[in-house]
């Protein structure tokens, strides 16, 4: 794998402060890329992500936003743009997550979660697409989620959401694809990351026995495959997701 398809790019990583989204902006950095960390309100935990990219020895910069304010993303791609340059990759990671029965699944918490799950991920996606047409190049990464393959009557909107995103994925990429914008999804399994804190143990061992390999994944192994995905290593992959759950889901 080359390292050289990241030098002197600059990478915007949303939700980018903690979890997938840290390991993603550190594998990118070790690559090469500038990278910019957007957050929403947990500047502590961006400002670590700062310091984990600077030690890779690339150039970090906070990047705050709420990816559902289109007023507020636009002023951030400016200021990236300002600071690192012209936005040549783009992770849409940030998201929430929420076990909601069915009984409690309120309009307002499927508007939140539509919101932030999918909306935001278009928002941002059409606030850095016009340069990256202008420039004939982009490469996109979507976080997905095998929640959209498997039935979750407890998370009911967050399945939807990350369905969307499967679907946004197929299209947009098919829209975009000739003006040299590669876009491609990731769909985890469960991830060791601050996001199963409230899951509680009994729920976690019965997810790691139905997994054939045993176990839950790790951030850096999903940051792993965002890397290549961004990489001239995918350069004839367009609109795919690709799954990383253990087994957990498998696609023909």
């Amino acid at each position: 794998m080359s390292e050289s398809d990241f030098e002197n790019r600059t990478v915007l990583v949303t939700g980018g402060s903690r979890g997938i989204g840290r390991a993603c902006c550190e594998r990118l950095a070790r690559a090469g890329a500038k990278v910019a960390i957007n957050f929403r309100s947990r500047e502590s935990d961006a400002l670590e992500t700062v310091a984990l990219v600077e030690a890779a020895g690339s150039q970090a910069m906070l990047a705050q936003a709420d990816v559902t304010d289109q007023q507020a993303v636009e002023a951030m791609v400016a200021e990236v743009n300002k600071q690192l340059g012209p936005i040549d990759m783009l992770v849409n990671n940030a998201g929430i997550f929420e076990y909601v029965t069915h009984e409690t699944t309120t309009l307002d918490h499927w508007k939140r979660t539509i919101d932030a799950n999918l909306t935001g991920l278009y928002i941002v996606t059409w606030a850095v697409k016009e340069q990256m047409i202008e420039r004939k190049f982009g490469r996109i990464v979507n976080m997905s989620s095998i929640s959209a393959m498997r039935p979750r009557p407890y998370g009911i909107a967050y399945a939807a959401s990350k369905a969307g995103i499967i679907a946004f994925t197929q299209s947009a990429a098919d829209a975009l694809i000739p003006y040299n914008i590669r876009m491609n999804a990731v769909a985890p399994g469960l991830i060791e990351t601050e996001i199963i804190d409230d899951v509680d143990r009994k729920t976690i061992d019965r997810i790691v026995n139905e997994t054939p390999m045993k176990r839950i994944g790790t951030a850096d192994e999903i940051a792993d495959l965002v890397r290549f995905l961004l990489s001239e290593d995918s350069r004839f992959m367009m609109g795919q997701t690709l799954v990383a759950s253990g087994g957990r889901v498998m696609l023909p």
